[in-house]
């Protein structure tokens, strides 16, 4: 029988520690504090996160109820919303925000032998770039601008498509528009960042071209370009859905001195929906199917984001305040990283979303952490098994 830590415990011990009290002390998270520290307050955070908490109320309760059980998991003992509200509210957001930076950091080596397959195709780093909006009451969250009445925030994602482990997130408010984003981005030459066409700027394009990125988008419908040459488009890649292939320049003077260089235009017809895009990159050296691949593979940040708004709580808030709401949403990315981490590090083959699910409801066990996935993962092998061999015995 399994006498150690809780399975909560266990995944907090993957936690790089002497990190998140540098983070504390850069921020002085813990100064004045007697009870309750920074610590606890990630503890219990991540807690309601992983048990799917809807308020401060449902925290209190919850803790109360395990009682005696808060001490082994770190927590210390039951707390009341009142001092999880103020934590929320006076404690740093930069202290999670930096310290999530770091577990995405170590989460993205982990994965660097995972690539997709348009990774694997080009070899080279592919990004996607987009961002999610999070709607909010503007009355409770007078911070938060973004309609005459309507609050909201947005989460910018850079999503690292080895793995799905996001890169670089950015929280704003809602007035910020996307394409500002592009001035903060970090630039790696020779990887690709692929985007919709909200991030159509050719000041800012002509940007990431001359740092040796690469960039994929759409074209606007107002898009003023002038065809100076075409391609032969291949008979595979014709009856794959590519209808042109061409070198454009931009033919409007404003925009003609913004970006100076030629670009590269590709028409595709999705043949299943027909529908019809236009894209838009600096590279000339990947064929003409690559590139509608590309802008394809930017479909993985939108599921990034349905999934992090279906399991972890950023949709209803357990403060009012610009701090709470930060704390709150990198508490949750810090999560989603952690979970990956351990995923990788004990070689489970369950998806994070399959782990979740068992965790909520094993966290205050004291069984091996890894148990439960080889398990469940070995009924699912055994399941598809016995599936393959009725079929064959039909």
């Amino acid at each position: 029988m399994f006498t150690g830590s809780s399975v909560f415990s266990q995944i907090m011990q993957h936690l790089p520690k002497y990190t998140f009290d540098k983070c504390v002390e850069q921020y002085n998270g813990n100064s004045k504090i007697k009870s309750f520290s920074c610590t606890q307050q990630f503890y219990c955070m991540a807690f309601a996160q992983l048990t799917y908490r809807e308020s401060l109320r449902d925290i209190e309760t919850c803790l109360r109820a395990i009682g005696p059980k808060c001490y082994h998991l770190g927590i210390g003992k039951a707390v009341p919303k009142s001092t999880l509200a103020d934590a929320n509210e006076n404690r740093d957001w930069r202290i999670y925000a930096d310290f999530a930076q770091h577990l995405i950091h170590i989460a993205r080596d982990l994965y660097s032998d995972d690539t997709s397959s348009i990774s694997a195709e080009l070899d080279s780093t592919v990004y996607a770039l987009d961002s999610t909006t999070i709607d909010l009451c503007l009355s409770l969250f007078p911070w938060a601008k973004f309609r005459t009445k309507k609050g909201a925030v947005k989460m910018h994602t850079l999503l690292d498509l080895q793995g799905s482990i996001p890169a670089f997130i950015e929280i704003t408010d809602g007035k910020v528009h996307d394409v500002n984003i592009l001035d903060i981005l970090p630039i790696e030459p020779g990887s690709y960042y692929v985007m919709d066409r909200g991030y159509l700027d050719y000041d800012r394009l002509y940007t990431l071209h001359k740092s040796k990125a690469y960039f994929v988008t759409r074209t606007k419908i107002n898009s003023q370009l002038k065809r100076r040459y075409s391609s032969n488009v291949p008979i595979d890649e014709w009856n794959e859905g590519v209808r042109s292939d061409q070198t454009v320049v931009l033919s409007k003077v404003s925009s003609y001195e913004s970006y100076p260089e030629v670009m590269r235009r590709v028409r595709y017809i999705d043949l299943e929906n027909k529908k019809r895009f236009s894209f838009l990159t600096n590279n000339f050296t990947i064929t003409a199917l690559t590139c509608a691949k590309l802008y394809k593979s930017r479909w993985s940040v939108e599921l990034f984001f349905k999934w992090i708004k279906q399991h972890l709580r950023i949709k209803k808030f357990y403060g009012t305040s610009e701090n709470a709401v930060k704390t709150q949403i990198w508490i949750a990315v810090s999560t989603y990283v952690l979970i990956a981490i351990i995923r990788k590090r004990l070689m489970v083959k369950t998806s994070l979303y399959e782990m979740l699910q068992i965790l909520s409801l094993t966290l205050l066990e004291k069984t091996p952490i890894n148990k439960g996935f080889f398990e469940h993962s070995y009924e699912i092998e055994q399941e598809e098994n016995c599936n393959q061999l009725n079929l064959f015995n039909l």
